[in-house]
């Protein structure tokens, strides 16, 4: 199969951790602000605390992540990556509004989308499983994609099976764009991997390259928005970025 990728640059912390108030101003589904849904499964936590470790506090996107987890078990992922990020991170709830500078988690044996205005909804604990998984990152991405159109962006990082593979094309169909994890940095290169085979993959990364390159794609977007260049923001958060929180 042909790929018409655009560029192939080719401790458990205690359980009464105190997670940060997400108070930043709400997002609308205006196209001045950027959306990212991440999905991501075995290896997912070494891969989200890379990424998220890397953006600066003030990262003017809202960050929504799918990551398939038990579905018996209370997750504690919201707590672990509070610790290695400067942003917000919390658990959703039906009702949540996305944030700047915040991440968005879907709990266990939910899927998480996204409703106008970035209302946050989580499906009942018994809807459909999608690619045997629940949650699933085909229902964000949709979500995502309809309601942000080309500022979405569908990250998919190392993990079994080929979920996301439909959304990446929900994603590309609205005017958004794709990265994939690459087969070297991935733990399991399957979900990347049937994204990649779509060929509306747009950049397929080392996993330590992802959080620099949402930086510029996130900057572009406001500097076509506002008329502003943003080479010299670009450069002072990725400065920002390289002083990281202690895990």
């Amino acid at each position: 199969m042909i790929m018409k990728t655009k560029s192939t640059p080719v401790s458990r912390p205690k359980k009464n951790a105190r997670l940060v108030r997400v108070t930043a101003p709400a997002l609308s589904a205006r196209r001045s602000f950027s959306v990212i849904a991440i999905a991501t499964s075995a290896g997912g936590l070494k891969a989200l605390s890379v990424i998220l470790g890397a953006l600066p506090a003030d990262f003017p996107a809202a960050i929504t992540v799918v990551m398939h987890l038990a579905p018996d078990h209370d997750s504690i992922l919201a707590e672990i990556l509070h610790r290695r990020t400067r942003l917000a991170v919390k658990q959703a709830h039906t009702g949540d509004v996305l944030c700047r500078s915040s991440v968005f988690i879907a709990p266990p044996n939910h899927h998480l989308m996204v409703a106008k205005g970035g209302r946050l909804e989580l499906s009942s604990p018994n809807s459909e499983k999608v690619h045997h998984a629940r949650p699933s990152a085909e229902p964000l991405f949709a979500s995502v994609a309809n309601i942000y159109k080309k500022n979405a962006i569908a990250v998919v990082l190392t993990g079994g099976d080929g979920d996301g593979s439909t959304g990446v094309q929900i994603i590309k169909e609205q005017g958004g764009q794709v990265i994939a994890q690459d087969r070297p940095t991935s733990e399991n290169f399957s979900m990347p991997e049937t994204s990649i085979q779509t060929g509306d993959v747009d950049f397929i990364l080392p996993l330590d390259e992802i959080a620099s390159k949402l930086l510029e794609l996130v900057e572009a977007d406001r500097g076509r928005e506002d008329g502003r260049t943003p080479a010299k923001k670009l450069k002072a958060a990725l400065k920002n970025s390289s002083r990281r929180p202690a895990a």
